[in-house]
């Protein structure tokens, strides 16, 4: 599990977390601090937003790589 999960963002099955779900989690974590913080320039909704970045980058050189096998 990723450090950056909270209790509420973790998936219910123990399968393993996609590179698509992490992305899909962070945006939605990032959107509730937003809310929360009321703030763009919050530490916290810069941290969730790079690591956020980096994710989104991963999965575009994924998609270019390989782009079949990482589609649902």
């Amino acid at each position: 599990m990723h450090p950056w999960m909270d209790q509420e963002d973790r998936p219910h099955s123990p399968q393993a977390v996609t590179l698509e779900d992490e992305i899909h989690l962070l945006r939605s974590k990032m959107e509730r601090l937003f809310l929360q913080e009321k703030s763009f320039t919050s530490d916290i909704v810069i941290e969730i937003s790079s690591l956020l970045d980096l994710k989104i980058n991963e999965f575009m050189k994924t998609m270019k790589s390989n782009p079949k096998s990482n589609r649902r």
